[in-house]
């Protein structure tokens, strides 16, 4: 009978230890399981962590409003281009309507309508590149801004930590998810941002 409880304590702890291993039958670890895993590993982690760049860009408020602010720059850009675009159109087409019912009462207006269109041509493509060039400017002072608030936060963060390195995470090949600050650096940004624009 001794035998045969001894042999379901193994098979048990075994399965125990199988489950643990496994993890849920989702595939993913019990949040509080994780943490305890964690903060018991802290002390035997590597002294450097990393940071996911894409999801501090999309999570960061300062980089999201430089986004829809380049994206308002751009529908100018595109409502510019169609009303020229438009404009010109309808010039071009009642120049089509008098050449067919004989409108041109001399060469020399038909010229000066040419050159109109000609010049209203050279206006919406003078426009339209200091649009474009508006446009390239302010979205690489905003890349600027925005690298260069990440930047400094990252070395304020880590007068705190300590760290000898915080690396990005496009930058390796494989690093342990242990590692990520991703969360924390993205709070820390957020809470920074909005009490400076409050």
């Amino acid at each position: 009978m001794k035998k045969i409880h001894f042999s379901l304590a193994v098979v048990m702890a075994v399965l125990s230890l199988f489950a643990t291993a496994c993890g849920s039958s989702d595939g993913k670890e019990d949040t509080a399981a994780k943490k305890a895993k964690t903060a018991q590993n802290s002390a035997d982690l590597p002294n450097y962590r990393y940071v996911d760049l894409d999801s501090v860009l999309s999570k960061y408020n300062l980089a999201k409003d430089y986004n829809e602010e380049m994206i308002r720059m751009q529908t100018n850009m595109e409502s510019a281009a169609k009303r020229h675009e438009s404009k010109i159109q309808n010039f071009a087409s009642s120049m089509q309507n008098k050449m067919q019912n004989n409108g041109y009462l001399s060469e020399a207006s038909y010229k000066q309508d040419q050159q109109t269109i000609a010049s209203m041509q050279n206006e919406a493509q003078r426009n339209m590149a200091s649009l474009q060039s508006s446009y390239e400017t302010a979205a690489i002072q905003a890349q600027k801004s925005v690298i260069d608030s990440i930047t400094a936060f990252i070395k304020d963060y880590n007068k705190k930590r300590g760290y000898d390195a915080i690396f990005q995470k496009a930058s390796t090949l494989y690093i342990n998810p242990a590692l990520d600050i991703t969360d924390e650096v993205v709070e820390g940004l957020n809470a920074r941002y909005n009490k400076v624009k409050k």
